[in-house]
């Protein structure tokens, strides 16, 4: 079984963990990819959260083999089958333990900006990541939490290899982990979305752990959840996520239909939704009808669906609404954006056919349009800029330079999110600056 992403392998980790609640517990999550995770589990048992920094040791020119692992507090623990077989001499050895110490040092002082670590004696504490390889980082980890005094080690991952999790038995007092695999591959392999987590999102994770719950009660539909969309007769998937104080929400039209599953899509998602505007990630067709490749090319059953979303989107949760269209999915947001009712405030395309719009919609639109497009994808380059000449609202071409079609090119996701982000917030706040934010629980 794959895992839709970090977050969802938390959400079922931490049914599994459920038999802990009540005890004097402790969530620790090894940054970064464990720690979205670990908030996930701290959340669901209802207990407190931090980050306990172990780095790899990895063997020169092959770094991802590990010969051991370091952490917190002097934390050391070696691989002596690796380094033989490695033939690593100890001058090699501390020259690579030199610089991961670094990096420790320099994350604990990003990630806790001063604070003092949750205290761990006498207590139960859970590690989590989000999965194990060659083990020695979870090791090093239980190892460190088991010298500040823990009174129960419970080592928790939503996968690992068969003979790891053996060993670590060894070193926790509980090891669970929901799938035991004969043969891993790789971590990456087993999540639909393995984006890397940065030092700003495990930062941010922490922040939002140690907030009080809000006193208000929580307003429908709760944040951060896979929901069903009613549109007309039928009910459309959705992922919702909003942050503490939501200003607004932006929609998403993928070109396929589906948009919730999308990598690119749920990576922008976030980088919205840390600039604190909510997201709701659409699949626009179902699963039979994004069999038949001409739907995603029927602009108006598109369009209809994503303004009956908007509609629905303000009326659940009162605030604006932006659009983000990928593909199709930019013709499909400039033809909602003109249906009755639909009071758009911004609309932001990524490599998008704009053109596919009618040109009585493309004359209409009023929100704020933002068209994004990389600087080799010259054919659809071309037509965007056809499209904008047609456009009476405010707008801009933003062209990413070095980017092809899917802007999986270095750096190009990125530019893609910092040029949304500050389209839809500049464009989105602006216009609702005299209404509250809205808090979520």
């Amino acid at each position: 079984m794959r895992y839709d992403d970090r977050r969802a392998a938390g959400l079922r980790l931490a049914r599994c963990l459920d038999f802990l609640r009540g005890q004097d517990l402790v969530v620790l999550g090894l940054p970064r990819g464990g720690v979205p995770v670990a908030f996930e589990v701290a959340r669901g048992l209802d207990v407190p959260l931090d980050v306990l920094v172990v780095r790899k040791l990895g063997v020169p020119r092959r770094p991802e083999w590990g010969f051991g692992a370091v952490g917190e507090n002097g934390g050391r623990v070696l691989n002596p089958d690796v380094l033989q077989e490695a033939g690593l001499s100890p001058a090699a050895q501390d020259a690579v333990e030199r610089t991961e110490r670094a990096e420790v040092e320099r994350r604990v002082r990003r990630y806790r900006n001063g604070r003092e670590p949750v205290p761990l004696a006498g207590r139960t504490v859970v590690v989590v990541d989000d999965g194990l390889a060659t083990g020695a980082t979870a090791e090093a980890a239980c190892r460190i939490v088991r010298d500040r005094g823990a009174a129960r080690v419970v080592l928790a991952v939503p996968l690992g290899p068969a003979g790891t999790v053996k060993r670590l038995r060894g070193t926790a007092d509980q090891v669970i982990c929901l799938q035991t695999l004969r043969f891993l591959g790789s971590v990456g392999t087993w999540y639909r979305d393995f984006t890397q987590i940065s030092d700003a999102e495990v930062t941010a994770l922490l922040a939002r752990a140690g907030r009080p719950a809000a006193a208000s009660p929580v307003t429908r539909p709760t944040a951060d959840r896979e929901l069903q969309v009613p549109v007309g007769r039928l009910e459309l998937a959705a992922r919702f996520a909003a942050p503490d104080a939501a200003s607004a929400v932006v929609a998403f039209a993928h070109g396929s239909g589906s948009s919730r599953h999308s990598p690119r899509d749920r990576y922008l998602a976030a980088a919205l939704s840390h600039a604190g505007l909510g997201t709701l990630l659409l699949d626009l067709l179902s699963d039979d009808e994004e069999r038949d490749r001409h739907n995603a090319f029927d602009v108006v059953l598109l369009a209809r669906r994503l303004h009956a979303a908007a509609l629905w989107l303000r009326r659940e949760i009162a605030l604006p609404v932006g659009f983000f269209g990928a593909g199709t999915g930019a013709a499909a947001a400039l033809e909602a954006a003109v249906l009755p009712g639909a009071d758009i405030r911004a609309i932001v395309s990524r490599g998008g056919r704009p053109g596919l719009a009618s040109p009585a919609a493309l004359a209409g639109v009023r929100a704020p349009t933002l068209l994004i497009v990389g600087s080799r994808d010259t054919r659809v380059l071309s037509l965007n800029r056809l499209a904008a000449d047609q456009l009476r609202c405010e707008h801009r071409i933003a062209v990413v330079p070095g980017a092809d079609h899917l802007f999986e090119e270095p750096g190009a996701r990125a530019t893609v999110a910092e040029l949304s982000r500050d389209w839809l917030t500049a464009h989105l706040t602006r216009q609702t600056n005299s209404t509250p934010p809205r808090r979520w629980a």
